[in-house]
Protein backbone atom coordinates (compact mmCIF):
# COMPACT_ATOMS: atom_id res chain seq x y z
CA UNK A 1 0.00 0.00 0.00
CA UNK A 2 1.13 3.84 -1.02
CA UNK A 3 2.25 5.70 1.68
CA UNK A 4 0.23 9.53 1.63
CA UNK A 5 3.48 11.74 2.89
CA UNK A 6 0.75 14.39 3.77
CA UNK A 7 -1.55 12.18 6.17
CA UNK A 8 1.94 10.02 7.56
CA UNK A 9 4.76 12.98 7.89
CA UNK A 10 2.79 16.55 7.33
CA UNK A 11 6.33 18.12 8.43
CA UNK A 12 8.42 16.18 5.19
CA UNK A 13 7.97 16.41 1.41
CA UNK A 14 10.16 14.93 -1.47
CA UNK A 15 12.47 16.32 -3.86
CA UNK A 16 9.55 17.38 -6.36
CA UNK A 17 7.58 18.67 -3.86
CA UNK A 18 10.40 20.65 -2.75
CA UNK A 19 10.93 21.94 -5.67
CA UNK A 20 7.32 23.35 -6.33
CA UNK A 21 7.03 24.82 -2.42
CA UNK A 22 10.68 26.39 -3.34
CA UNK A 23 8.61 27.66 -6.68
CA UNK A 24 5.74 28.82 -4.72
CA UNK A 25 8.01 31.16 -2.10
CA UNK A 26 9.34 28.90 0.60
CA UNK A 27 13.04 29.83 1.53
CA UNK A 28 15.35 27.04 1.76
CA UNK A 29 17.34 26.79 4.99
CA UNK A 30 20.54 24.55 4.64
CA UNK A 31 21.71 23.04 8.01
CA UNK A 32 25.29 21.37 8.58
CA UNK A 33 24.86 18.57 10.77
CA UNK A 34 28.72 17.79 11.26
CA UNK A 35 31.68 19.95 10.73
CA UNK A 36 32.77 20.13 7.19
CA UNK A 37 36.25 18.66 6.51
CA UNK A 38 38.83 18.76 3.33
CA UNK A 39 39.47 15.33 1.92
CA UNK A 40 41.95 16.11 -0.91
CA UNK A 41 40.07 18.40 -3.29
CA UNK A 42 36.66 17.55 -1.63
CA UNK A 43 34.83 19.22 1.11
CA UNK A 44 32.88 16.73 3.60
CA UNK A 45 30.35 17.08 5.80
CA UNK A 46 26.86 17.03 6.52
CA UNK A 47 24.03 18.71 5.08
CA UNK A 48 20.08 18.62 5.34
CA UNK A 49 17.57 20.47 3.86
CA UNK A 50 13.85 22.44 4.85
CA UNK A 51 11.37 24.20 2.64
CA UNK A 52 10.48 27.48 5.16
CA UNK A 53 7.76 29.46 5.03
CA UNK A 54 7.06 32.82 6.03
CA UNK A 55 4.93 31.95 8.60
CA UNK A 56 7.46 29.93 10.00
CA UNK A 57 5.86 26.36 8.21
CA UNK A 58 8.90 23.63 8.16
CA UNK A 59 9.37 20.68 5.50
CA UNK A 60 12.03 18.64 5.92
CA UNK A 61 13.44 16.97 2.18
CA UNK A 62 13.18 13.06 2.43
CA UNK A 63 14.58 10.50 -0.27
CA UNK A 64 11.36 9.15 -2.44
CA UNK A 65 13.01 5.82 -2.35
CA UNK A 66 11.68 4.81 0.95
CA UNK A 67 7.94 5.32 0.02
CA UNK A 68 8.71 2.62 -2.14
CA UNK A 69 10.65 0.23 -0.18
CA UNK A 70 8.17 0.09 3.01
CA UNK A 71 10.58 1.65 5.02
CA UNK A 72 10.51 4.87 7.44
CA UNK A 73 10.94 7.78 5.45
CA UNK A 74 14.56 8.98 5.48
CA UNK A 75 16.21 12.32 5.85
CA UNK A 76 17.88 13.29 2.37
CA UNK A 77 21.56 13.93 3.31
CA UNK A 78 24.33 15.73 1.58
CA UNK A 79 27.85 14.31 1.77
CA UNK A 80 29.38 16.34 0.07
CA UNK A 81 29.56 19.90 -0.71
CA UNK A 82 29.51 18.82 -4.94
CA UNK A 83 26.55 16.71 -4.21
CA UNK A 84 25.20 19.99 -2.25
CA UNK A 85 25.88 22.83 -4.51
CA UNK A 86 24.82 20.38 -7.14
CA UNK A 87 20.94 20.27 -5.59
CA UNK A 88 21.11 23.99 -5.23
CA UNK A 89 21.72 24.63 -8.27
CA UNK A 90 18.89 22.47 -10.61
CA UNK A 91 16.61 24.06 -7.45
CA UNK A 92 17.22 27.47 -9.48
CA UNK A 93 19.92 28.77 -7.15
CA UNK A 94 22.84 30.86 -9.33
CA UNK A 95 25.34 31.55 -5.91
CA UNK A 96 25.54 29.25 -3.66
CA UNK A 97 27.38 29.42 -0.31
CA UNK A 98 26.60 26.72 2.61
CA UNK A 99 27.21 26.33 6.27
CA UNK A 100 30.69 24.55 7.37
CA UNK A 101 30.38 24.11 11.18
CA UNK A 102 27.90 21.92 12.84
CA UNK A 103 24.31 23.52 13.84
CA UNK A 104 25.22 26.67 11.73
CA UNK A 105 22.50 27.59 8.73
CA UNK A 106 21.97 29.27 5.65
CA UNK A 107 18.80 30.17 4.05
CA UNK A 108 18.42 30.78 0.36
CA UNK A 109 15.67 32.64 -1.34
CA UNK A 110 14.83 32.14 -5.00
CA UNK A 111 14.09 36.02 -5.18
CA UNK A 112 17.22 36.79 -4.02
CA UNK A 113 19.32 35.22 -6.49
CA UNK A 114 17.49 35.96 -9.73
CA UNK A 115 18.68 39.53 -9.97
CA UNK A 116 22.34 38.92 -8.80
CA UNK A 117 24.92 38.95 -11.49
CA UNK A 118 23.10 40.70 -13.73
CA UNK A 119 24.65 43.68 -16.12
CA UNK A 120 21.76 46.16 -15.52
Amino acid sequence: MAMDLAKEAPNVVTEAGFKDLIESGYHVEVVCMEDAYRKNSVWHGLWVLRAVSDEGVEKQLVTARARTTGDSIQIRKFKTVTGLVSFLIDLGFSVVAFPVYQGQRWTYTLSQTEDNGSDD
